[in-house]
């Protein structure tokens, strides 16, 4: 479910921080541990640096998978 809400509002490339405040949560370990991982695992997000999770232009977006889960989900 955390995943499906984080391919919802992911547009283009977007930063840890503007994905967690569309989403409305507020704790950053929670958000990480419980959408940004499962998403990054389950190949529906990228990174924009993936050898350098920590580099300070960090941003994510959506892969191919990311993109046909956000078309399936859009139709409902």
């Amino acid at each position: 479910m955390e995943v499906k809400k984080v391919v919802m509002v992911l547009t283009g490339e977007m930063r840890r921080a503007e994905i967690q405040k569309n989403l409305q949560l507020k704790n950053d370990e929670n958000f990480r541990l419980q959408y940004i991982i499962p998403a990054l695992e389950s190949g529906n997000i990228t990174m924009k640096f993936p050898n350098n999770p920590n580099h300070p232009n960090q941003k994510y977006k959506l892969t191919t998978k990311g993109m046909e889960l956000k078309s399936f989900l859009q139709k409902d």
